[in-house]
């Protein structure tokens, strides 16, 4: 386990509701796909390249919804995220569609992906104040 990995596990262990569900699912999710840029890929790839690109950009972050989130994920990286979670598939497609705009937003905040970027912990965690 990686240092990244104990960190995060202890601050999920001293954060609860939803907060902590939360933190916990950007984690599965960016870990399960690669990290921003596979995130951001996986977008791109299904066809929802005007909305990846607004949540790195500096401006508006454009929505998306839980049945497209279903779509570019696949049904089961959802629920198997859900089952660790013990939430409904389509409860956590919603809090995806949610958040991650603003996850996304807050890990670029230069307007673009580079070295900087992608410092998922943080991001979560501001906004979850």
């Amino acid at each position: 386990m990686g240092l990244f990995d104990s960190l995060a596990g202890a601050v999920l262990s001293n954060m609860g509701g939803d907060k902590g569900a939360m933190l916990q699912i950007a984690m599965d999710l960016f870990k399960q796909n690669g990290g921003l840029e596979g995130v951001l890929a996986k977008f791109n790839e299904a066809g929802f390249t005007e909305q990846a690109a607004s949540w790195v950009s500096q401006g508006d972050n454009l929505p998306i919804s839980a049945e497209q989130i279903i779509q570019v994920l696949g049904r089961d990286s959802i629920a198997s995220i859900a089952e660790k979670l013990t939430m409904s598939p389509t409860d956590i497609s919603k809090k995806i569609a949610e958040y991650l705009p603003q996850a996304i937003d807050k890990m670029t905040p230069n307007g673009k992906v580079d070295g900087n970027s992608g410092n998922l912990l943080a991001a979560v965690m501001g906004m979850l104040k």
